[in-house]
């Protein structure tokens, strides 16, 4: 089977040969393929054997916890060399503005697309659902000791942990930033967190031989174990939100990158991105997908310290997929409830109680449930109405993760357009050729 590196040299030695498009294609992306038939083969087995295809879990399990263990270093090392090498604080301070700007403005995009969606269709008329008391409701705080926990934490240890992503995010950031500011001292610290990216993007490379085969058993298991809960008025959930979703993955994504780049820029965009979309597909995990994800945006030729920055970054706080399900929720629950979502003060406090689930519960301790529990009281639903939510979510969560994930390259592109203008691909093809070696296709993340 052909390597994630092999794949990526092709990708640069191949791509002036006079090939026809699908050839082209097929033999530069061939491992991603690879991923995406795994997946596929997955969903069939876990169609096929139901729950006893959970069997087969721990071979997915596996490639997860080897992602998981790889992408703390890596997010740490990535950001912290993107920020240490940047000229100034001002480019700092630009690319986070456009950044949260660009995620707010994805995510009403997104909010708007779904009611809209459900207004044509008239998706959740009729829908009965039994309801139940929730059991062991979670106890997670005020809000602002939330907020807190996000960014910062109380030892070191606990900063070498997947569930405290948005604080590794800061700490980075500021280490990144003292790199910089202590001049010439810093120089070789700063050459230390370059060599660790790309001794963990290489790291990255390695683990993806063994991707097909664990995201072919993660999403059996997955698929077998939801088969009992696509039943009943659940399955409308199922039928409104994958369409949406493919829908808005393919057309919104396309004039997404057609802003950033033009006909080249949705190009290299669906070009690149076929291994985040397995990747976040298979493991429901956007955080999984963030090695995948710097790869593409590499490839793409999105400039370093915005990729570095808005990925990870992204992976945390933006997300378009969660704000096409918070107003499927929302909605739902109107349905169950007989009560009319199609008014104006309901579908603006709808769009805006989905971007504050995209954006900022997403990137707190417990911020998925906060997000359910803030909608379930701002329009005064009973507490029984938590478990059906919690059921739509763990329905759909394949689907809005991906989406979720690859609007993070998505973002990062038109990050790239609107900070360093229409020119920034040939800016980065130029960077590419002139730091180009003899031993390119041996190099990391290549």
């Amino acid at each position: 089977m052909p390597s994630p590196d092999a794949s990526d040299a092709a990708d640069s030695s191949d791509r002036d040969k006079p090939t026809s498009k699908t050839v082209r294609i097929l033999r530069n992306y061939r491992f991603p393929l690879f991923i995406l038939a795994g997946v596929v083969v997955g969903a069939i087995i876990g169609l096929i054997f139901g729950e006893r295809a959970t069997v087969i879990k721990p071979f997915g399990t596996l490639f997860i916890n080897m992602m998981f263990t790889l992408v703390v270093p890596l997010v740490f090392f990535s950001i912290s060399s993107a920020v240490a090498g940047m000229s100034s604080a001002a480019r700092l301070g630009k690319i986070m503005g456009t950044m949260l700007g660009v995620f707010a403005v994805t995510g009403v995009i997104a909010s708007i697309v779904m009611v809209t969606a459900l207004g044509l269709f008239n998706a959740t008329e009729g829908v009965q659902v039994e309801m139940q008391e929730p059991e062991n409701v979670e106890e997670v705080g005020s809000i602002g000791e939330q907020l807190v926990q996000t960014v910062v934490v109380d030892d070191f240890s606990k900063i070498l942990s997947a569930e405290h992503m948005l604080a590794l995010i800061v700490f980075a950031v500021i280490v990144g930033f003292a790199t910089s500011r202590v001049g010439d001292v810093g120089k070789p610290f700063a050459q230390f967190l370059s060599s660790g990216t790309e001794v963990f993007l290489k790291f990255t490379s390695i683990i993806m031989y063994y991707a097909p085969i664990g995201l072919g058993a993660y999403f059996a298991a997955l698929i077998g174990d939801l088969g009992a809960q696509l039943v009943g008025d659940y399955v409308r959930a199922f039928l409104v939100y994958y369409p949406v979703a493919i829908v808005y993955f393919i057309v919104a994504f396309t004039f997404y990158a057609f802003f950033a780049g033009g006909r080249r820029g949705v190009s290299r965009f669906w070009g690149n991105v076929l291994e985040p979309t397995a990747i976040s597909l298979g493991t429901s995990s956007s955080v999984a997908a963030i090695p995948a994800n710097l790869r593409a945006g590499e490839r793409i030729g999105v400039p370093r310290d915005i990729r570095e920055t808005i990925v990870p970054i992204g992976a945390t706080i933006h997300m378009e997929g969660s704000s096409l399900s918070a107003i499927l929720k929302i909605a739902f629950l109107f349905a169950v409830f007989d009560r009319d979502f199609f008014t104006p003060e309901n579908i603006l406090l709808g769009i805006g109680v989905a971007l504050l689930a995209g954006m900022v519960m997403a990137g707190i301790p417990s911020g998925g449930f906060i997000g359910e529990l803030m909608i379930i009281t701002l329009y005064g639903f009973p507490p029984a109405a938590l478990p059906i939510i919690q059921i739509i979510g763990t329905v759909i969560d394949p689907p809005a993760t991906t989406v979720n994930s690859v609007g993070d390259q998505s973002s990062s592109m038109m990050v790239a357009r609107i900070l360093d203008g229409k020119d920034w691909m040939d800016r980065a093809d130029e960077n590419r050729t002139a730091s180009a070696e003899p031993d390119t296709a041996d190099s990391p993340g290549r």
